[in-house]
């Protein structure tokens, strides 16, 4: 894997988007992709949602590509 530049951090690697919610259910495996996307540079945008399916807990985590941009109003 080539090292990536300044530049290029701009935008996600791989073409993947600027902004993605990981869904599913809350275990090891959901714990491991919000973790990889986290190690590949995108941020948790707020905290996760959590709902109850009748059999077990299923989550949902939004994350962000940073843009290096304040959000409006700040």
């Amino acid at each position: 894997m080539s090292e990536r530049t300044e530049a290029d951090m701009s935008t996600p690697p791989d073409g993947l988007p600027t902004y993605r919610v990981l869904t599913g259910p809350d275990d090891e495996a959901f714990c491991r992709r919000v973790s990889e996307m986290l190690a590949l540079g995108y941020e948790l945008h707020q905290g996760p949602a959590a709902t109850f399916n009748g059999e077990r807990v299923i989550l949902a985590q939004a994350l962000v590509w940073p843009t290096g941009r304040l959000p409006s109003g700040k």
